[in-house]
C-alpha cells in the first residue's frame, strides 16, 4: 500500500467511526463515564485479590467519590493437564472464578452481580524456581483476564445504574 494510500485510509478512519455511533466508553458522554473513580474496590486479601484490584483500579479509578462498591470472591485450582514418561506433571492449567457483586454505596442494595471464570496454563518443566515464577505469572495473567470480564459487564451495564 502506497503512503498516499495509508495516510488517506489513516484520516478517514476517525471520521468512519463516528458516523457509525462509536463513541469510547469511558469519554465524557460515554457510557460508562460515570464509573470513573466512582468504584470502590473491596481492600484485597490475597495476592490474586491484590492484583484483581490493581488492575480494576487502573482501569475506573481509586473510586475517590465511593459511589458503587465492588465486592469480590476469587477461587483459584490447579491441575495437571501433562505429565511425562517418568510420571512428572510438567504443566497446568490454573482455573479461576470470580464471583462478583456491585452495591449502591447510598442504599446499600446490589445493582449487579455475576461471575467470571477463565484458565491460563504455565510449564513445570524447568527448574523449581522457575516453575514458581511462570506460576505466578499465570495467576497475573489470569487476573487480568478476570478483570477484563468484570469491567466489560460493568460497562455494558453502566448506562441501567442508578445514578
Amino acid at each position: 500500500m502506497s503512503s498516499f494510500n495509508r495516510r488517506f485510509v489513516l484520516l478517514g478512519l476517525p471520521a468512519g467511526l463516528a458516523a457509525c455511533g462509536f463513541a469510547p466508553a469511558y469519554a465524557p458522554g460515554g457510557a460508562a463515564h460515570n464509573l470513573q473513580g466512582a468504584v470502590l474496590v473491596e481492600a484485597p486479601n490475597s495476592r490474586p485479590g491484590y492484583l484483581l484490584t490493581r488492575h480494576i483500579e487502573e482501569r475506573l479509578g481509586r473510586g475517590e467519590r465511593q459511589v458503587y462498591g465492588l465486592s469480590y470472591s476469587i477461587t483459584l485450582t490447579e491441575e495437571a493437564v501433562a505429565i511425562s514418561r517418568a510420571n512428572v506433571n510438567t504443566r497446568y492449567n490454573l482455573l479461576g472464578k470470580v464471583t462478583y457483586a456491585l452495591r449502591d454505596l447510598r442504599s446499600n442494595a446490589v445493582v449487579l452481580s455475576g461471575q467470571a471464570d477463565s484458565f491460563t496454563s504455565y510449564s513445570a518443566s524447568g527448574t523449581t524456581v522457575a516453575t514458581q515464577a511462570a506460576q505466578r505469572d499465570a495467576e497475573a495473567r489470569l487476573m487480568v483476564i478476570l478483570g477484563d470480564q468484570i469491567l466489560n459487564r460493568l460497562t455494558a451495564e453502566a448506562g441501567k445504574l442508578p445514578a
